[in-house]
């Protein structure tokens, strides 16, 4: 049986890919391999065929370096919780990370489906499952005895 601290370190892990790649959408959106990634995926389902303007681009750009950013606050900000309360296993540490997780995947899938960014959909479900496994794994040490184990 794999111990918490493994899940301590694969949480962490996942924070710190997911603010990685927070950086790498906000400073590479407009490079070859961001464009066979994801531009690729994404861009025919709002623009066809059509070459995009300089004004479209400029605005991709803009909205893939907000949301860059925003990943890379959100994976700080998880990876700070997994290392302080959540490893001492405070019970809100797993509440916020399981409803945030929940929260994110449920507006943001809603979204892509209702665009038919099919691509998107998917990847969350990738990402989600990345973080959920451990969150699953580790649920028993915050609940045991249907007590959590509150710290200061």
């Amino acid at each position: 049986m794999i111990k918490f601290d493994v899940w301590i370190v694969w949480l962490k892990c996942v924070c710190i890919a997911f603010a990685l790649f927070g950086l790498f959408i906000a400073l590479f959106n407009q490079t070859p391999v961001f464009d066979i990634l994801f531009n690729d995926q994404i861009d025919p389902v709002f623009f066809g065929s059509a070459a995009l303007t300089p004004e479209m681009m400029l605005f991709r750009q803009w909205t893939y370096g907000v949301l860059g950013a925003t990943c890379v606050f959100a994976g700080i900000l998880m990876f700070f919780i997994v290392d302080n309360a959540y490893r001492k296993k405070e019970r809100w540490a797993w509440y916020c990370i399981v409803l945030g997780l929940t929260g994110w995947f449920v507006i943001d899938g809603a979204v892509s489906l209702y665009f038919s960014v099919y691509f998107n959909a998917a990847f969350n479900i990738v990402l989600l499952t990345a973080a959920l496994v451990p969150l699953i794994f580790t649920k028993k040490y915050f609940f045991e005895n249907g007590d959590s184990v509150e710290h200061g």
